[in-house]
């Protein structure tokens, strides 16, 4: 392992990162000094300690030498992310951030949001945003920021602003999530530019709509944030349901705009790419988007129905907008919430439950297990069903007419699925084992839902979802959980947006040992 040369990195990284913050200093002038003073103080005094911290590491590796291996950009990858959790919490401690009246987050807090942030779950721990005696709006902006930053990747954009060759390519294809199937053969920086071009073009057109529709700057800015990156995190503690609470706003038409991005976020940005070059047949004869948009569709008029049947909703209409919204925030991963479904009918949350596990499309900034992996797990298990009772047939692997030439991928399908549910098992059981009975009754909440409100907590860090049901449901956060179980949704939240194998690699000794 070249230590030199993944300190010099991270030490960019880590200046990287304290640079970004920046950003958020200007939206002191737009509230009170009193109020934002303590947010300015944290983030100069963050800014400060990530050049710090960048300097020192970027020392330490001065004289790197050498070429970036497959097994150095892994663990750039990886420990970048945990840099990035450990400097992108300091704001939240510094400033004297607050999770409700009278709790000052700890530093366990603030990385469990910092976390949060950037691996764009959209999970929280803050109970009250828009008092700024508890959270100044520069540490809001920060937190949003962390979505733009983790939306398509910290490497992503190191590898846009440096390049890095070779070595840009190797950490790119360790970061950008799901398994490639359209993606073009080209020049790793072209290919990340194009990228980010989408995203940000997309961002700021978002923004745009949203300040045409009433929103101000701060809230346009951040809700779009939220929204391409398919993380979540609103300034208001109704989340998207505040513009429909708010005769000011025309909720409606705000609630539509963001479901058709949130469809644009979930979706392959290099199908953006193609439809942007006026080549829409690619995105409409691409297997995995097609199915993506089937099973949006389908699971909005199941909950529609069911929730007609079990009154859920107050008439059609609303059944349909509650029904689009929640169904596309759940499965592209964005976790934005306009009605309350931990009240709708066991159908309901149960298709809600289950569209978690399922995702966006690969090479989208949305999380979850991905489309293409469950087409492919799909048609490989009914390649071992004819199997079993036709060993001799042999037959290939398919998608989209066309055969798999991979022939790693079947394996590694099989392997990350298996991997998915032993986490989930594993993380589980420890929730249910260490969490006291307290953080139900505490919240009035029946401890005799523990084992599913757990469930669906473990689900909805792994799979970068954020709220799930019960006390972590549309109205809830994760504030009431014990310190240790906020570690495990930590590293549950890091480990599913960079799906698995580049955290778990790093604590395995023989990957430190040298070649």
């Amino acid at each position: 392992m070249n230590i030199p040369l993944l300190s010099r990195l991270l030490g960019t990284i880590a200046m990287l990162i304290g640079g970004s913050m920046l950003f958020s200093l200007p939206w002191a002038l737009e509230g009170q000094w009193a109020h934002e003073r303590d947010g300015v103080v944290g983030l100069a005094a963050s800014i400060a300690v990530c050049f710090a911290v960048g300097a020192l590491l970027r020392r330490a590796g001065r004289h790197a030498k050498g070429q970036l291996f497959r097994k150095e950009a892994m663990a750039i990858v990886g420990l970048s992310w945990i840099l990035a959790t450990l400097l992108g919490a300091l704001p939240f401690v510094f400033s004297g951030t607050h999770t409700g009246e009278g709790h000052r987050m700890d530093f366990v807090d603030a990385m469990f949001e910092a976390q949060s942030g950037f691996s764009t779950t959209g999970a929280t721990v803050l109970t009250e945003l828009e008092d700024p005696t508890l959270v100044p709006r520069t540490i809001l902006f920060w937190r949003s920021s962390t979505h733009f930053l983790g939306g398509l990747g910290i490497i992503v954009l190191f590898v846009v602003i440096l390049g890095q060759g070779s070595a840009g390519k190797a950490m790119m294809r360790a970061e950008m999530p799901g398994p490639s199937h359209s993606s073009p053969q080209a020049r790793m920086q072209h290919t990340a530019w194009v990228l980010f071009l989408i995203y940000v073009g997309l961002n700021a057109l978002l923004t745009v709509s949203l300040l045409l529709e009433g929103l101000t700057l701060f809230d346009a800015l951040c809700h779009a944030f939220g929204t391409m990156a398919t993380g979540g995190f609103s300034t208001y503690n109704q989340s998207v349901g505040h513009f429909a609470a708010n005769p000011a706003y025309n909720g409606p038409l705000i609630e539509m705009t963001i479901v058709v991005f949130m469809v644009l976020a979930g979706t392959n940005f290099m199908l953006l790419y193609f439809l942007a070059l006026f080549q829409p047949k690619r995105l409409l004869k691409d297997p995995e988007w097609r199915v993506y948009a089937a099973v949006i569709v389908a699971a909005t008029a199941a909950i529609v129905v069911a929730g007609m049947i079990h009154e859920d909703f107050p008439d059609i209409g609303q059944a349909v907008r509650d029904g689009l919204f929640q169904t596309v925030s759940i499965m592209t991963t964005t976790g934005f919430c306009t009605a309350d479904f931990n009240r709708w009918s066991y159908f309901a949350r149960a298709l809600l439950l289950v569209l978690m596990f399922v995702g966006g499309c690969a090479g989208s900034t949305g999380g979850g297990m991905k489309v293409i992996r469950h087409i492919l797990f799909v048609k490989i298990l009914r390649l071992e069903i004819e199997h079993a009772f036709h060993p001799s047939v042999v037959r290939p692997l398919r998608l989209g007419g066309e055969p798999v030439e991979d022939q790693q991928l079947r394996r590694s399908i099989l392997v990350y699925f298996g991997l998915i549910v032993a986490l989930f098992m594993a993380s589980w059981t420890l929730t249910v084992a260490w969490e006291p009975d307290s953080t139900w009754t505490a919240h009035g909440h029946d401890p005799e839902q523990k084992l599913l409100d757990s469930a669906t907590a473990v689900t909805a860090t792994l799979n970068n979802i954020g709220p799930g049901l019960g006390v972590v449901g549309a109205t809830e956060n994760y504030a009431k959980f014990s310190p240790q179980s906020k570690v495990l949704f930590i590293f549950l939240m890091m480990i599913g947006r960079l799906e698995i194998f580049v955290i778990l690699v790093l604590a395995v000794p023989a990957f430190w040992r040298s070649q």
